[in-house]
């Protein structure tokens, strides 16, 4: 028997095969069943048909795995920019990033008109640390057009060997050219929870992404800050800002951390099973006032915390409008080590509210504002007179007190001490912690 009239009995048996199990999940009666099963052949014949010309005619020889594994990654990437087949690589891969260790640049992407859009470059990465912003377009990946390249292509090129570099073409709104940006590449270990103090009983608690230990991280620094504020907090800041998301279940018990009862998320799906994610009773911060801080870097998961605190008026969100990523993906695995990762449902905040496509809207809009350091305004500011410089100037008659810092706790470290000089996100944050801190008494 021919090697082509082999395949061609294989193509034939692989479409009857088909056939049988899309005719099994077809609804209805047996007339929208049989007419469905026809137009399925007709479309599977069509599919081998293909097939078996690109083997036979095309210049060079394509494997028949090289052949599926294309037509497998082409239907996926056809439906949304999240649905994708994952090869052995890829998958075993993506298993490593959410444990928070991986190789490459730093960046979340997603597929978009015309490149590679940048949804968030991940903090204290390489990304990060070369000026890649949110919202950024990938247009070049050193010398191969990003436009003609699927997600999981652009993902291969871009990670490889600690210490080798990229250049990355990306365009930016505001900009008149196109910037072009060298990377080198390293082991990224990202350290999804961050925290200090704002001010003397103040905390400052930032998430990087949502990943496996997230919660954990996260509580044990909130009962450190605690410790460092002298037992008491006022209140805190919860910054998500470049947030690309993460896994569901950290979203939901760090939403969980802070919420006493109620609704925290639920997905709501065409096939299968919706879910709903309630809290349960306990809130560390006990009810002190917090500020939750979104752009348009902050995705996914990390929109379903800010929704969620937002909707049961748990905190005030600020900063900008987020990302917008609120459907579910679900990564199936298959026989041979690859896997597909589709999109199965939606998610939607305690209030009903759809995240897809529109994202958060902050409570309190603050853009934020690139300021440098003025080291004349500064320099003016310390010579300044009050009453207090003047020589023999009476006594206020209080007498001594203590110090907040005393009666609060330590104060921020050096490091965010700087930031808050350049960060008006967060100043208007702890300016609003503080009004609110006053009006409670």
């Amino acid at each position: 028997m021919s090697l082509k009239f082999r395949r061609i009995i294989l193509g034939v048996g692989a479409i009857a095969l088909l056939s049988v199990g899309v005719m099994a999940w077809q609804p209805g009666s047996d007339g929208y069943r049989q007419a469905n099963a026809a137009t399925d052949y007709q479309q599977l014949q069509k599919f081998s048909q293909v097939m078996e010309m690109v083997r036979q005619a095309y210049v060079e020889e394509v494997s028949d795995e090289k052949l599926i594994e294309g037509a497998l990654s082409g239907m996926l990437l056809s439906l949304d920019p999240h649905s994708t087949y994952l090869d052995k690589e890829m998958y075993k891969q993506m298993n490593v990033d959410t444990k928070g260790e991986f190789g490459g640049l730093g960046i979340e992407i997603q597929s978009a008109e015309g490149g590679i859009r940048i949804v968030s470059p991940i903090e204290d990465t390489p990304a990060d640390r070369a000026g890649v912003k949110a919202g950024d377009l990938i247009i070049k990946i050193d010398e191969d057009l990003a436009r003609d390249m699927s997600l999981m292509e652009a993902v291969k090129k871009m990670r490889g060997k600690p210490g080798t570099s990229i250049m990355l073409t990306i365009f930016r709104e505001g900009e008149n050219a196109p910037l072009e940006v060298k990377i080198t590449r390293a082991v990224i270990k990202v350290n999804s929870v961050k925290s200090d103090m704002l001010a003397p009983g103040y905390a400052y608690l930032r998430i990087t992404q949502f990943q496996q230990p997230t919660v954990q991280l996260l509580s044990k620094q909130i009962r450190e800050l605690k410790k460092r504020a002298g037992g008491t907090l006022s209140g805190a800041v919860l910054d998500l800002r470049n947030n690309p998301g993460g896994l569901l279940n950290q979203a939901v018990a760090v939403s969980d951390l802070f919420l006493e009862k109620g609704n925290i998320v639920s997905t709501k799906s065409r096939a299968g099973k919706s879910l709903s994610f309630d809290a349960e009773p306990g809130d560390i911060l006990q009810g002190l006032p917090m500020v939750v801080l979104m752009n348009n870097g902050s995705a996914s998961a990390s929109e379903i915390v800010g929704g969620a605190l937002q909707d049961h008026h748990r905190a005030i969100v600020m900063g900008t409008k987020s990302f917008g990523k609120g459907s579910v993906q679900s990564v199936v695995p298959l026989n041979d080590g690859t896997a597909i990762k589709v999109t199965t449902a939606l998610y939607y905040t305690p209030s009903g509210r759809s995240i897809q496509a529109t994202g958060i809207d902050p409570d309190i809009l603050v853009e934020q504002v690139v300021l440098k350091r003025d080291e004349e305004a500064n320099k003016r500011a310390s010579n300044s007179v009050s009453e207090a410089n003047l020589k023999g100037h009476l006594a206020n008659g209080n007498g001594k007190k203590k110090k907040v810092k005393e009666e609060m706790g330590e104060g921020p470290s050096e490091v965010m001490q700087e930031r808050l000089k350049l960060d008006t996100q967060l100043q208007r944050a702890l300016d609003l912690l503080r009004g609110l801190h006053v009006l409670r008494g």
